[in-house]
């Protein structure tokens, strides 16, 4: 695993991670969820190291680096700053996936395949239903999240909100809240409440149906929905959350609807399953492309 940075339009250094390297035709590009990095989140190295051992290049994308309190340069202003969860701003999700996507294919990759995990998905739907270019052959979402329906399971939700309003209001926004956001995250005031009312993340409203589907409508590649079948955030039957997020797609009957057997949303003690389960999508693309081309 090498560590790669990637720069931004607006001068912030992103860092993520490589398996393999540009010899490989192939690389997939991973978007990390909220709070989840390669160094906490075992499903990454477990992903990477299987493909690059086939011969697939991986990158982990980090959006806005998923590192709490790590400083980077901003190459613009020449200033050292913090960034990470604590700090990030959800309106700069497009720009982010984009520059992963460019920093393949300046590297030279034939096929480059998006893929997400979590919020990660809602991150790369945002992108590809969005975007002008057509750099990615194929993409892969796994346990997307309906963003209202998953802050409704938050039973801190109202204190969260009313704390960071206060913070905003006291001119405290950049401070950190008193709390770790779903016991998983440190979060300032601004990061929350940016976090809350990102609607351009509210892409899967299946459950809620607070959101817009456009964007997975407006997808124009054809690609694979994974999903575990004890996802938490499915509303009880992940099979059918995710059917109903594909049927908006443009390639509804071409695209695979995958469900791992007894494996959670952050896919916990399935991280060489779900790592399988990538290959053989990205195994299944290859062999698509190749009998497209012979028609």
């Amino acid at each position: 695993m090498e560590i790669i940075r990637v720069n931004t339009p607006r001068g912030l250094e992103l860092k993520g991670a490589m398996w393999g390297d540009n010899t490989m035709d192939t690389v997939v590009i991973i978007m990390s969820g909220i709070c989840s990095n390669v160094f906490q989140n075992d499903l990454l190295p477990a992903t990477g190291e299987l493909l690059s051992a086939n011969n697939i290049a991986c990158i982990a994308g980090h959006a806005m680096d998923a590192f709490s309190m790590i400083a980077y340069s901003d190459l613009k202003n020449h200033t050292q700053l913090y960034t990470g969860v604590v700090f990030d701003d959800f309106s700069l999700v497009f720009e982010d996936v984009e520059s992963y996507v460019k920093y393949a294919k300046e590297l030279g990759f034939k096929n480059i395949i998006l893929a997400g995990h979590s919020l990660g998905s809602n991150k790369i739907i945002n992108y590809l239903g969005n975007t002008s270019d057509n750099l990615v052959d194929n993409f892969i979402v796994s346990a997307p999240v309906d963003l209202s329906y998953w802050w409704n399971l938050i039973e801190e939700k109202d204190m969260y909100l009313k704390t960071a309003q206060k913070f905003i209001e006291e001119g405290r926004g950049k401070d950190i809240l008193p709390f770790v956001f779903g016991g998983f995250s440190p979060m300032c005031a601004e990061t929350l409440l940016s976090f809350y009312n990102a609607y351009n993340l509210k892409n899967c409203p299946v459950l809620s149906n607070d959101g817009e589907t456009n964007s997975l409508s407006q997808i124009k590649i054809p690609g694979a929905f994974v999903i575990g079948e004890k996802d938490s955030m499915a509303g009880g039957d992940a099979k059918l959350f995710m059917e109903k997020i594909n049927s908006y797609s443009m390639f509804a009957k071409e695209n695979k609807v995958i469900v791992i057997p007894q494996a959670s949303h952050i896919f916990f003690n399935k991280h060489k399953e779900y790592a399988a389960t990538i290959l053989e999508c990205v195994e299944s693309f290859a062999k698509n492309k190749t009998m497209n081309n012979a028609i």
